[in-house]
């Protein structure tokens, strides 16, 4: 029987980081379908896809394979055979991410390669709706945040550290714009789910966030 961890939240709450140290600690896969989701947003960007074009929609999905594969423990994702881990996290694609993901023809591409692969490993998956949608059942739901300032300021680091050309204050009301979007969307919108645990990273390290996430997974399996 697999033990899934279901681990939802905003852009910049610093869900792939901690989510990916968590997973090594308790030895479980770590699933980042965000990753998933920006590896199809980059392959409608190189198409040129107007994506509120349910046809060309349709048609470019067909054409897009999106791969998961472990290499020394780490994942890496593959967009038609090709290794994108490091090309898909731009900004652009982080914009098309937000839009195309919302597109309800995107989310059942990857929902039953989830569902699978929880229901065959003991997984920790992080995503916008992981505990309300693709894995309603998880063992243990989190809904990990921190404040837009905060957030902003973590991605304004990121970015510097690759020479990125963005303000601080273009960054924040990105992560604004993409909250909104995100939690207003018709399909699978970002919400808590009613049995997750809130977990506020804006005063928090990433060590104390995840030291907090396997003292509540220690708690699930002892109960």
């Amino acid at each position: 029987m697999s033990f899934n961890i279901a681990i939802d939240g905003p852009a910049g709450a610093g869900k792939s980081t901690i989510a990916r140290l968590a997973a090594k600690e308790l030895s479980f896969i770590y699933v980042d379908t965000g990753a998933m989701y920006r590896a199809i947003a980059l392959g409608l960007l190189r198409n040129s896809i107007d994506i509120d074009n349910e046809a060309a929609l349709l048609s470019a999905l067909d054409l897009i394979e999106v791969g998961i594969r472990y290499v020394d423990g780490e994942q890496h994702v593959y967009l038609n055979g090709e290794d994108v881990s490091l090309l898909i996290r731009t900004e652009e694609v982080s914009d098309m991410t937000s839009r195309s993901s919302a597109k309800p023809q995107v989310r059942s591409k990857l929902t039953a390669l989830q569902r699978d692969l929880a229901a065959r490993e003991n997984v920790l998956m992080d995503g916008r709706d992981i505990g309300t949608e693709i894995l309603p059942d998880a063992d243990l739901k989190i809904y990990l945040t921190a404040s837009v300032r905060t957030r902003a300021k973590r991605r304004y680091l990121e970015q510097a550290d690759k020479d990125g050309a963005c303000t601080l204050e273009e960054i924040e009301q990105d992560i604004r714009e993409r909250d909104y979007r995100d939690m207003h969307r018709e399909t699978a919108p970002l919400r808590q789910a009613d049995d997750a645990v809130l977990i506020d990273s804006s005063d928090m390290s990433v060590e104390e966030v995840v030291s907090e996430i396997l003292r509540l997974v220690s708690l699930k399996e002892n109960a």
